[in-house]
This record gives structure tokens, C-alpha cells and sequence, in this order.
């Protein structure tokens, strides 16, 4: 059976729920509890986006970081991901905004330009978003980590390309990946958490455990407790 090198809790994608993750923090405290022992807490990406409240999940997320009853390690989504592509390259927003990151412009005091094809409406709101987005937000998005390793386990936003070794696996393939990793036998040596593809409840077999369940939409926010041989889902609604 594999074995996690330490009490681990692992939650799934938030995407702006951040009554959500406030709930899901006080459980999993009250929870760690009857352990007697330090846990670390792994935030599997997609904290913007979609949701209603964007910035408080960030704030959130800074709040717990200087918590001392935890252990916080955050990933990247590919939703953070898309945010940094916008301050970058203001043409991305548009599509951006098809998937989701209208509400977190409007979380940031922004509108969302009308017309998809308006380069200059776009170049304007991106700028009032870099300065409306608290430096503090930014590099903690900036900041966040690709992949995760405790003990027999693998903690990653969206999955692994199968076959490839974990140092050689890119970005985009950690961020992105679906299918290719889905549909894998099985796609490396250790067990590997995630989140990016909803599922209405948790997947959970020997080498994969999936835990976002939609949270945005369907009011559901999931972690998995890991303890030494054992797993254990947590919801909140």
C-alpha cells in the first residue's frame, strides 16, 4: 500500500468560493486535531475564476500561509496561470474571459471589455487590473508551485503525461493535461492527487485520487485526508 510521508490534507479546485475554503480550513484544523500532529495542507490550483469571490479566496490563502497549526504548500492552476497570460498579453483576455475570468475582473474592480476583437479596450483593462491586483495577490500567484512530493505520493493541479519521467514533465502538461493522464493505466510510480477535471464525487483507485468536485457549481469542496496508509474524504457544502 503506498504510504504518505506525513499527515496530508489536499483540497480540490475552489475556484472563488472562499465561504468554501473558510469552512474546509476550520475542518480540517478541528480534524488534524485527534492526529497529534502538524499537517500539511496542499492546495491543488484554480482559486480564480468562475466563483464569486476571487480575491477572498487569494486573501484567504495569504491569511493561512502564516498560520502556524499548518504546513501550507499551494500549486498553480491553470486558471492562475491564465491570470499572469492576461498581465502579459492583454489579446489572451478575451478568451480568458469565456472561461470564467470575467468574475474575477469584476472581483478586482475591472470590466471586461464587450467586444472580444477591441485590442485597445483590452490593453486598458488589463492595466487597471495589474493595478488593482494587490502586489501581495500577484506573488503569491507567481510564487506558486508546479508539483509536490510526499513520500509515495505526487501532488499535481491536473495530472501527468504518462510514461514521461516527473522532472522532464512541462508545465503545460501539469496544468493542462485530461485525457492522455485520465485514461491511463497508470501514468507514473507514485499516487497522484489532483484536481482540474470535476467529477461528482472523488475519484479514488490505487494510483490516482481525483478531488475536485465542482465546487463553484455545485456547492461541494473536497480534500482528502492521507495518513500514513489510509485516505479519507472531507467534504463541505
Amino acid at each position: 500500500m503506498p504510504i504518505v510521508d506525513r499527515l496530508t490534507y489536499a483540497i480540490g479546485d475552489i475556484h472563488g468560493r472562499a465561504d468554501l475554503l473558510t469552512r474546509m480550513i476550520d475542518k480540517i484544523r478541528e480534524d488534524s486535531y485527534a492526529y497529534q500532529e502538524k499537517p500539511r495542507v496542499v492546495l491543488l490550483g484554480d482559486y480564480v475564476d468562475r466563483g464569486p469571490a476571487s480575491d477572498k479566496v487569494i486573501e484567504t490563502i495569504l491569511k493561512l500561509k502564516d498560520e502556524i497549526w499548518c504546513d501550507l504548500e499551494v500549486l498553480m492552476g491553470n486558471h492562475e496561470m491564465s491570470l499572469i497570460n492576461f498581465l502579459e498579453d492583454p489579446e489572451s483576455g478575451s478568451t480568458w474571459v469565456q472561461h470564467g475570468g470575467g468574475t474575477t475582473l469584476m472581483n478586482y474592480g475591472v470590466q471586461a471589455p464587450p467586444l472580444r476583437s477591441d485590442a485597445e479596450a483590452w490593453i486598458e483593462a488589463r492595466d487597471q487590473f495589474g493595478n488593482n491586483l494587490p502586489r501581495a495577490h500577484l506573488e503569491a500567484i507567481c510564487a506558486m508551485k508546479l508539483i509536490i512530493y510526499g513520500g509515495d505520493y505526487v501532488f499535481v493541479h491536473a495530472g501527468v503525461k504518462p510514461g514521461v519521467p516527473l522532472d522532464d514533465q512541462d508545465a503545460m502538461t501539469l496544468l493542462w493535461i485530461r485525457a492522455e493522464f485520465l485514461s491511463a493505466t497508470k501514468a507514473c510510480n507514485y499516487v497522484v492527487v489532483h484536481g482540474h477535471t470535476p467529477t461528482p464525487e472523488p475519484f479514488n483507485s490505487t494510483w490516482r485520487i481525483g478531488v475536485d468536485t465542482g465546487a463553484y457549481a455545485t456547492g461541494v469542496l473536497t480534500c482528502v485526508r492521507l495518513h500514513k496508509e489510509t485516505r479519507q474524504f472531507i467534504h463541505v457544502t
